[in-house]
């Protein structure tokens, strides 16, 4: 079987339509379908059902699913092994990260990177997503949770505080939140439950269960600016809230932790340039 056309087919397996599949794919819609017209044809059997909502797997599509899966390990791993003997300081290294830590750490490491090697190409995605680095989606991600998978390697970077910040308007108007009430009479800034489950039920060790949530958002940078625009009291980095004018910290000696993580695949880490984009990033934290 051609691996281009089963690697399109889990493309339209995961997408379930054929723009988003070409979309990820970086082709055009056409050929995702020309493909998988001849996939389907060499294959004697038809792989998914086309329906409104999109494209759903027939039973003998969930049984190539596995096969096809096998086949893209494979030619990953073929890839990363390639990759991980390539010692030249140039071509493309993927970085995916949150936008907080994107926007207080990681370009400027980025920009060090560049300066010292401008013929390396980095491509930045931030999101809250867990991006797959066995899929190379990604070659380093800098994240919050360390990794479970023997396929990768990680290390961690700092341990870095949080705790509750609001606007002196919101503050001058609705005074300053008694702890040990949940939050009683007090507005939130919180994430979507998919982003962080636990503001379900607390922000910062304290319980919400009194509170009302004004605005959830799935951005570190969009609950930065909801809280400095007076819309409720917000969990933060306390080293990005701590010293901005239009924040002020609600109970100073209420604090949570969380560490930060460098992630990359085992196969990668002899890659010159994936190499040289990790020393960039250890380097924004002394001791790491």
């Amino acid at each position: 079987m051609d691996w281009d056309n089963a690697r399109i087919f889990l493309a339209i397996y995961r997408a379930s339509t054929l723009r988003a599949a070409a979309g990820q794919l970086g082709i055009d819609q056409a050929t995702v379908g020309r493909r998988l017209n001849a996939l389907e044809d060499s294959l004697g059997a038809r792989l998914f059902l086309r329906t409104p909502s999109g494209y759903l797997a027939t039973p003998a599509g969930e049984l190539a699913v596995t096969a096809a899966q096998a086949m893209e390990a494979a030619a990953l791993q073929f890839q990363r092994e390639m990759q991980g003997i390539d010692n030249r300081l140039c071509g493309v290294v993927r970085v995916t990260t949150s936008d907080t830590m994107a926007a207080t750490f990681v370009v400027d490491a980025m920009r060090r990177l560049h300066a010292a090697h401008p013929a390396i190409r980095i491509v930045l995605t931030t999101g809250t997503e867990i991006t797959s680095l066995t899929r190379r989606e990604a070659d380093l991600a800098v994240r919050t949770l360390k990794p479970t998978s023997p396929d990768l390697i990680s290390r961690h970077l700092v341990k870095r505080s949080m705790g509750l910040y609001a606007a002196p308007s919101y503050l001058a108007l609705r005074g300053t939140p008694e702890q040990g009430v949940g939050l009683a009479g007090h507005d939130i800034v919180v994430y979507q439950g998919s982003v962080a489950p636990r503001h379900r039920d607390k922000i910062c060790r304290e319980p919400v269960t009194n509170a009302r949530v004004a605005i959830e958002v799935n951005s570190g940078l969009m609950l930065l600016d909801a809280a400095r625009k007076g819309m409720g009291v917000a969990e933060l980095p306390c080293h990005m809230a701590d010293g901005d004018p239009l924040l002020v910290r609600v109970w100073p000696d209420r604090v949570d932790h969380y560490d930060v993580w460098l992630v990359m695949h085992g196969d990668l880490s002899r890659s010159a340039r994936v190499r040289a984009a990790a020393d960039a990033i250890i380097e924004s934290f002394p001791g790491a």
